[in-house]
């Protein structure tokens, strides 16, 4: 009980010193140099041009995804039309198999 009180009284004293010192912050004067000069990092980043690459960027992958989609939508077809020419040929019936008693018979043979 006496560590958390410890601790509070603590907190309380730091965020004491960080009001003082905030209320302090408007009082100290810039040395008059105004930073104008910006980075051509800082320049890009307020400009327009990562607003236009983002959405650029998200056109972009919007259109490939929807090609893709297409592209695996024909490749579904294509393997269903092969699947059900191949199935015919396996030299059973139409049913869906005797299953345990195919089994049966084979063994019998």
């Amino acid at each position: 009980m006496l560590s958390f009180l410890l601790n509070i009284l603590l907190m309380l004293s730091l965020g004491t010193i960080l009001f003082l010192v905030v209320r302090a912050l408007p009082r100290v004067e810039d040395d008059g140099e105004k930073r104008d000069k910006r980075s051509f990092f800082e320049r890009w980043l307020v400009s327009e041009l990562p607003e236009r690459a983002d959405l650029y960027l998200s056109n972009l992958l919007s259109k490939w995804l929807r090609k893709f989609k297409i592209f695996l939508l024909k490749t579904d077809n294509l393997l269903g039309q092969h699947l059900k020419k191949i199935k015919p040929r396996n030299g059973k019936s139409e049913s869906n198999g005797g299953g345990f008693a195919d089994m049966r018979e084979e063994k019998e043979e």
